[in-house]
């Protein structure tokens, strides 16, 4: 898939406004009472398919929100190396196809955050760089590898209340991303 290079600068505003917003919607789900994660993706139940979209977006708290956002920052800036338009094309199928591996497969119950999309990411840079063959990307596959790689325990259960389920999913997908999207 071709990309056109962009600039920084234009790659640090889109992700900044990216996560304006994520902030947004995390400060009207505060506000409402946290009411907006009724949206959140239940596995097999026919009201959880709106998670598969609307998931990513949402968080159970403010230390939740604030443990995803700067990864998911950093983490799109870096995806964002690829261009803008395999940015998108990969995060799109990100959220669709974790969403969906989710709600076919995970344990019943709610599961929100963007730490799907995160491992996803980070499945995306840790093997994209490689597959690439840019001196560019392999330095960052193995700067993500180095600073990041600890986050693969992550995909195994730990605590009942994470959803251990959306990071394998997610680093998966990522790692499918990459073989798809990388060059």
């Amino acid at each position: 898939m071709p990309t056109r290079t962009t600039s920084f600068s234009s790659q640090l505003k889109f992700v900044m406004y990216l996560m304006g917003f994520l902030v947004a919607i995390e400060i009207i789900n505060i506000v409402m009472g946290r009411s907006l994660n009724v949206f959140g993706l239940y596995p097999r139940e026919l009201f959880g398919l709106r998670g598969i979209i609307f998931s990513p977006f949402l968080h159970g708290n403010i230390t939740h929100f604030l443990s995803n956002i700067v990864t998911l920052g950093v983490f799109s800036l870096l995806v964002m190396q690829y261009g803008k338009k395999t940015y998108i094309v990969v995060s799109l199928y990100l959220i669709l196809s974790i969403g969906i591996l989710v709600w076919l497969l995970a344990r019943p119950a709610m599961h929100i955050g963007a730490s799907g999309i995160i491992y996803g990411y980070l499945g995306f840079l840790l093997l994209g760089g490689l597959i690439s063959g840019r001196i560019k990307l392999i330095i960052i596959s193995l700067v993500v590898a180095f600073f990041y790689g600890s986050l693969i325990f992550g995909v195994l259960p730990s605590k009942a209340f994470v959803s251990w389920e959306s990071h394998l999913f997610g680093f998966i997908a990522g790692l499918c991303a990459a073989k798809l999207w990388a060059k």
